[in-house]
């Protein structure tokens, strides 16, 4: 087996799981949905989802479908798919919810546990002022994919994208993930990470607060604000207009957390050059993401200088490619 074959990275999020395997000097990326969808439990049901494929499983007296299909169900029968994930760490509220993602990692990675394969997961940064609110988050997952047969790395999900996207600059930089359930900041200066933290809003955040002020439900919103919405200053249409506001006050608390955090620690490296700012993660996909960040970053006084602020090449992937690129390093 090719060295780069034994190697996967893997971003567990809120939304979204993601894996990234190199074949032949090229990153390949499959994506499912972290949802899954209760249906009543009949063998006929069952056999028809079996005949079409459709991932899922048997719990009781429900079949449960998860993944991408999950949402395809929902839409159909004009229901909520529920998560294994809230605010970018496992439900409390979904005591099933670590056995939906095994099912789901599993019909993305296949049999690979089983040959010892070195897996490096992403976590997110512990909240600012929290920094023991990931232990059970970290050592469940950990637990899961080594007990599926893995070699186990774990890799902070803002310094996954600084080693996805700052190798140019000896992966010396600050990397922010802006997911669905939250948004997560790393320093790191020559791929050590300096500092990490985490905020409590994203993608999540956005469409239900959006849609508590424009009287419509969190999934339209997010139809809305996956297919049409840019920044693009004032908007006279209310649900452009509140998710415009609601993109900006998630922004502003990334800013106001790395000022604070800047501010108030004591090992940040004494450096020589300007450093860049790479944003990746599927909340940061909208059209003029990038301009706005900057523009709102603009009168922050920070510490430290920054270069530029630039989009990362592949946002909905670069978690799991740096994680990723963490895996192959250790081969």
């Amino acid at each position: 087996m090719n060295e780069q074959d034994r190697a996967i990275g893997l971003d567990i999020g809120t939304s979204r799981i993601v894996t990234a395997r190199r074949q032949n000097e090229k990153y390949e990326f499959t994506t499912q949905l972290n949802a899954f969808l209760p249906l009543p439990y009949s063998k006929i049901t069952q056999s028809a989802l079996r005949k079409e494929s459709v991932p899922h499983q048997v719990e009781g007296a429900e079949i449960v479908v998860y993944g991408n299909e999950s949402e395809r169900f929902a839409n159909m029968f004009h229901l909520e798919t529920r998560r294994p994930m809230m605010r970018g760490v496992l439900n409390p509220g979904e005591p099933n919810g670590l056995g939906v993602i095994r099912q789901i990692v599993q019909s993305m990675v296949g049999e690979a546990g089983r040959n010892g394969t070195r897996l490096c997961v992403s976590l997110p940064g512990a909240p600012i002022g929290s920094p023991d609110d990931l232990i059970y988050h970290e050592a469940t997952l950990k637990a899961l994919l080594t007990e599926m047969g893995f070699q186990v790395n774990c890799i902070n999900e803002g310094m996954a994208v600084v080693l996805a996207e700052l190798e140019d600059t000896n992966y010396t930089g600050i990397g922010i993930s802006c997911g669905g359930g939250m948004c997560n900041v790393c320093l790191s200066y020559l791929a050590m990470p300096v500092f990490s933290f985490s905020v409590p809003k994203g993608g999540d955040f956005i469409d239900s607060s959006a849609a508590s002020v424009a009287a419509e439900g969190a999934t339209r919103i997010r139809a809305i604000k996956e297919a049409s919405f840019h920044f693009n200053g004032f908007y006279s249409d209310n649900v452009q207009q509140a998710l415009t506001v609601y993109y900006e006050d998630m922004i502003l608390a990334v800013i106001a957390g790395l000022k604070d955090v800047l501010s108030k620690s004591r090992n940040v490296p004494r450096l020589d050059r300007p450093l860049p700012v790479v944003v990746a993660g599927g909340s940061a996909m909208p059209a003029g993401f990038r301009d706005r960040f900057e523009k709102l970053l603009g009168p922050t006084s920070l510490p430290i200088a920054i270069s530029e602020i630039r989009m990362a090449g592949d946002p909905l992937h670069a978690t799991a490619k740096g994680a990723l690129v963490s895996a192959l390093a250790e081969i």
